[in-house]
């Protein structure tokens, strides 16, 4: 038998050096804060139906907030959501603030400098939202000039901008140049193409299920051309923590598979936009 303190320095030798013993396991740092306190601190958007949005009962109600209660109820532990400013989501350096992003985040260049992307949870193409009485845009190409709404800091600016790209998807083509780009919030975006072609806004660019929630609210609108490109979102972390991006993706997965994610999809969209994913 292995005298116990030679045992617990031939322990502490194998951790060291990145190794474990038999049957043992390392949590990683932020499964353990989440254990202990048996809360999952989430951040998503409010602003942004309809997946995440304030209900006509002042609450956080939407896909992404469904996805994060099954995901909490996976790792036993409470659900406590967070709405902060979406630069400060995309920004990194959440230092323990918050342990996960499910927040329809797509990925880009810029943002994998400071975030890791375990796994993939739903994908919605972009498209081209017009007024009705439209006359001129028919298709992306026709965006030249014209003054475009989209998100704040959200992956269509930086198309809008030519400047888009996303990791392990085709290269992005740009069939318009000199747009008046025109970032805000979401939904007043639509609003303000609801008023008229041109009053405001000329075109809105967003994901496909966005889309068509707003012109369920503003017949109106509706969709012009092909979609754009392939977008597909998913569940960001704080870079840093291997184990918990491990984690993470094992328990999208386990959603997956029960049929959890295609339940919530269908929920508010009618249809599964969570599919296979890696």
């Amino acid at each position: 038998m292995m005298h116990w303190r030679l045992g617990w320095v031939f322990a502490g030798l194998l951790v060291l050096s990145g190794l474990s013993l038999p049957g043992a396991s390392v949590a990683g740092a932020t499964l353990d804060r989440v254990t202990r306190a048996g809360v999952l601190n989430d951040v998503l958007l409010n602003t942004y139906p309809p997946f995440g949005f304030i209900d006509a009962t002042n609450q956080l109600a939407g896909f992404d907030v469904d996805v994060a209660t099954a995901f909490a109820a996976k790792l036993n532990v409470k659900l406590h959501l967070s709405t902060p400013a979406w630069e400060s989501i995309i920004g990194g350096h959440w230092q323990g603030r918050w342990d996960i992003c499910i927040c329809s985040l797509s990925p880009t260049e810029s943002r994998a400098r400071v975030l890791s992307f375990p796994i993939r949870y739903y994908s919605s193409p972009a498209v081209l939202t017009v007024h009705r009485n439209e006359q001129h845009i028919h298709s992306v190409a026709d965006i030249t000039g014209k003054r475009v709404g989209v998100g704040l800091g959200s992956s269509y600016e930086a198309y809008v901008n030519r400047a888009l790209v996303i990791p392990g998807e085709p290269p992005i083509t740009y069939p318009f140049h000199d747009v008046i780009v025109v970032p805000g919030d979401e939904t007043l975006n639509f609003r303000n193409l609801a008023l008229g072609p041109g009053v405001r806004l000329d075109a809105v660019i967003s994901d496909l299920a966005t889309a068509q929630a707003a012109i369920a609210v503003s017949p109106v609108l509706k969709l012009e051309g092909p979609t754009l490109y392939s977008e597909p979102n998913v569940i960001a972390t704080e870079k840093g923590d291997p184990e918990w991006d491990r984690k993470v993706a094992d328990i999208i997965r386990a959603l997956r598979a029960d049929g959890t994610l295609a339940r919530i999809s269908q929920k508010w969209f009618g249809r599964d936009i969570t599919g296979d994913g890696p």
